[in-house]
């Protein structure tokens, strides 16, 4: 999960900001964006899962189902239909009679 970082900028007093304060502003943006990486839901176990608090609307990766999951605010819902996908490459053939001779 992605915390934005912790800022200490003043308050805005009227209609207008500083310079100074603007661009710390975009500092803090660029640093805080820049540690979310939004191609990547995080990773949980089924044991990481019950024991830490997610916030409604969070899709995870669940690694002990192979799933992506969205809290829905009470439990877990998978975003789709489990799919078992055949690993390795499996060949039957029959062609008659073969004979192997070793000398």
């Amino acid at each position: 999960m992605s915390v934005l970082l912790p800022t200490r900028l003043p308050f805005s007093q009227g209609e207008t900001v500083s310079s100074d304060t603007f661009n710390r502003l975009i500092r803090v943006l660029e640093l805080n964006l820049g540690g979310v990486n939004f191609s990547i839901s995080p990773h949980f176990n089924a044991t990481e899962i019950s024991e830490l608090q997610f916030a409604t609307g969070a899709i995870i990766f669940n690694t002990t189902n192979s799933i992506h999951q969205a809290f829905d605010g009470v439990q877990f819902r998978d975003l789709y239909d489990h799919q078992t996908y055949p690993t390795g490459i499996g060949v039957l053939a029959t062609v008659g009679a073969v004979t192997v001779t070793t000398s």
